[in-house]
């Protein structure tokens, strides 16, 4: 019913930067809550950024100051700028959506991941 597909993840080198985005499709009627999470091989999956409805943000301490994360909610579209990486920032990236669909049901979905590796 709901489909998310991410794209923007790479190879780049420690203190560069790359943008992640992720595109809602499907039988959406509204969507909430918008995110991203990662996980690094042999580590559990965890937050990296929200972003509400409204606007409101909240960060993994590790990526304050230096990844944003924004939405186009014309577009159901939720973005990750990530700058100054470093090695550590290396996992799979997930977006994570809640959905409202078309039957008015609210459910949570994932993409498939998109792989992040910072090395130089």
């Amino acid at each position: 019913q709901v489909q998310l597909v991410e794209s923007g993840g790479g190879l780049v080198q420690p203190g560069g930067s790359l943008r992640l985005s992720c595109a809602a499709s499907g039988s959406i009627f509204s969507i909430g809550d918008m995110g991203w999470y990662r996980q690094a091989p042999g580590k559990q999956r965890e937050l990296v950024a929200r972003i509400a409805s409204l606007g409101s943000t909240n960060y993994a301490d590790s990526v304050k100051g230096r990844f944003t994360i924004s939405r186009d909610s014309a577009k159901n579209t939720v973005y990750l700028q990530m700058n100054n990486v470093k090695p550590e920032d290396t996992a799979v990236y997930f977006c994570n959506t809640d959905v409202r669909t078309t039957n008015l049901r609210w459910g949570n979905y994932w993409g498939q991941g998109t792989q992040v590796t910072v090395s130089s």
